[in-house]
């Protein structure tokens, strides 16, 4: 097993993203799948790296990333140390560093080059990362399949009422609490200023019925984040798609921050084995 970790890369916003490559040692030609972290996520979040390593032993090589504006650094990539990042990401950075991601894999000089099919490229998103797959396989022909786990379906409606966003705007800031972490962590009014400028680009409902390529939402009937409805409002956008709903799995698919088990949760498992299945099938 090759496991290379917080390796750096260029961003286009002055910051650095860091990714996480995980592969079998053998000559095969692996299909490579991309994870996007959510909302107030980072890449070593609870079980992602035991995801990693089981896509890496289904023979796929299996990419992690934080977003270079997530609140991480090169230093300290878990947990949110750059607040003043995490205010100043927005989902256009984000479309952008999947972008980096994407190039990277896709570039001559990449290390991993001969044990990839670049032909083959899936991307998953987590949450808030399934709404910026969804947009970038829309916009990439280098995208062969999406997949979203727990993913948003619309970003517009999460800026909360006309007269909180008018208040954001005369403060400039507004905070949100990390219930684990317990940082108030600052929203700076650029956020809602970007989505306002890039909006149609923004619009996962476009992108979803635009799509061309194999699409697969998966999503639990429990999710007390991101309700099963959005996972609907996907699959009847693009009636082409897969949609797995997963009994009683919450938002994590039972997952948790630190994760200390070798094995992954039973409700990641599924959605983790539906993935393979998709993409094998598809």
């Amino acid at each position: 097993m090759i496991e290379e970790k917080n390796i750096i890369l260029e961003g286009k916003h002055q910051k650095p993203i860091l990714a996480d490559v995980f592969l079998n040692d053998n000559t095969s030609k692996k299909p490579v799948v991309v994870f996007c972290h959510g909302y107030k996520g980072f890449k070593d979040w609870g079980s992602w790296d035991t995801v990693a390593n089981a896509f890496a032993n289904a023979d796929f090589c299996f990419i992690k990333f934080n977003f270079s504006h997530n609140g991480g650094t090169v230093e300290q990539p878990i947990d949110f140390p750059d607040l003043d990042a995490f205010g100043n990401n927005n989902y256009e950075k984000e479309l952008d560093d999947l972008e980096t991601v994407l190039d990277w894999i896709t570039n001559a000089d990449f290390k991993y080059k001969d044990r990839i099919d670049s032909t083959k490229i899936i991307l998953i998103g987590h949450s808030r990362g399934g709404g910026i797959v969804t947009i970038k396989a829309h916009e990439d022909r280098r995208v062969s399949h999406i997949i979203s786990w727990a993913g948003v379906s619309d970003y517009g409606s999460r800026f909360g009422s006309e007269e909180a966003i008018a208040l954001w705007e005369k403060e400039g800031v507004t905070y949100v609490k990390n219930g684990r972490t317990k940082q108030e962590m600052p929203l700076y009014y650029q956020f809602y200023e970007n989505f306002k400028q890039n909006e149609a680009r923004l619009n996962i409902k476009n992108a979803a019925m635009n799509l061309n390529i194999p699409h697969c939402i998966i999503h639990g009937d429990t999710d007390e984040t991101v309700h099963l409805d959005e996972a609907k409002n996907l699959h009847q956008w693009n009636p082409k798609s897969e949609i797995f709903i997963i009994e009683d799995a919450n938002h994590v698919f039972g997952g948790k921050h630190p994760w200390s088990e070798k094995t992954m949760p039973d409700h990641l498992n599924l959605a983790f084995q539906k993935s393979i299945s998709f993409i094998n099938n598809n």
